[in-house]
């Protein structure tokens, strides 16, 4: 009984001061002005470099600048590689006259014992040389070939022996000068010459002619039978000096 009378007694005083509190503190009031920013922190220490970011996208081209300054010359450069042939170019005028070089022409040949008396009617196959450097005269066929265009002086001494002789100087097969020996007792000597103009390409021999018993060309060791020729002066034709010139 005293037990639960003592209970009540804490109770009610419990329940009395808590009415003195809510008596004593009241609500709560209406919340004040934000104060003023308060002043900055220092600095922190620097921290730990971060990982390189990635590459960015390619922005967008910028307006054109303006021009600038002309900079120094660089260095030379290497030589570049060879071009392609160009066009040929107009063609130019015609040259100075450049220093003459003479033409040149000459032979001289003879028979020997194994060649004489040779056959008629035909040119005579002269088997020594005494000088034919510019290969004018040809052995094979007994004729002389005009290279350069001009006047030439042809010549022959012949020995006559056992019987007559009758030669004739040819020029593209035209006899142009005749000579006639008779052959009497003894070795007989007999000559001829002409000056003749030639063209490139024309022919001169020497041919015995009228058959076996005018055919008397003779030569050993000591008598010769001889054909010569040389130019005199060149001369050039019209359409050759077109030739060289246009």
């Amino acid at each position: 009984m005293k037990s639960w009378i003592v209970l009540l007694a804490i109770v009610v005083s419990t329940a009395e001061t808590q009415n003195q509190d809510v008596c004593t503190q009241g609500y709560p009031g209406i919340p004040g002005n934000p104060g003023h920013n308060g002043i900055p922190g220092r600095d922190g220490q620097l921290g730990l470099q971060g990982q390189k970011g990635l590459k960015g996208d390619i922005g967008p081209i910028g307006p054109k600048g303006t021009k600038g300054e002309i900079g120094h010359p660089g260095r030379v450069g290497f030589p570049g590689p060879i071009g392609p042939i160009g066009n040929p170019g107009p063609k130019g005028n015609i040259g100075a006259i450049g220093p003459q070089v003479l033409p040149r022409s000459a032979f001289s040949v003879g028979l020997t014992a194994n060649t004489k008396f040779p056959p008629p009617n035909r040119p005579i196959r002269f088997d020594k040389v005494l000088y034919n450097s510019l290969n004018d005269f040809n052995s094979a066929t007994g004729k002389f070939t005009c290279k350069h265009p001009g006047v030439y002086y042809f010549t022959y001494h012949i020995t006559v022996y056992s019987r007559n002789v009758r030669v004739a100087l040819v020029k593209n097969g035209i006899k142009m000068l005749h000579t006639v020996d008779r052959y009497q007792s003894a070795e007989d000597q007999a000559s001829g010459a002409a000056i003749l103009e030639l063209q490139r390409g024309d022919e001169v021999w020497l041919q015995a002619h009228q058959g076996e018993s005018f055919n008397g060309l003779f030569a050993d060791g000591d008598d010769d039978t001889t054909f010569s020729g040389f130019l005199l002066f060149g001369s050039l034709l019209h359409k050759e000096v077109s030739e060289v010139f246009f």
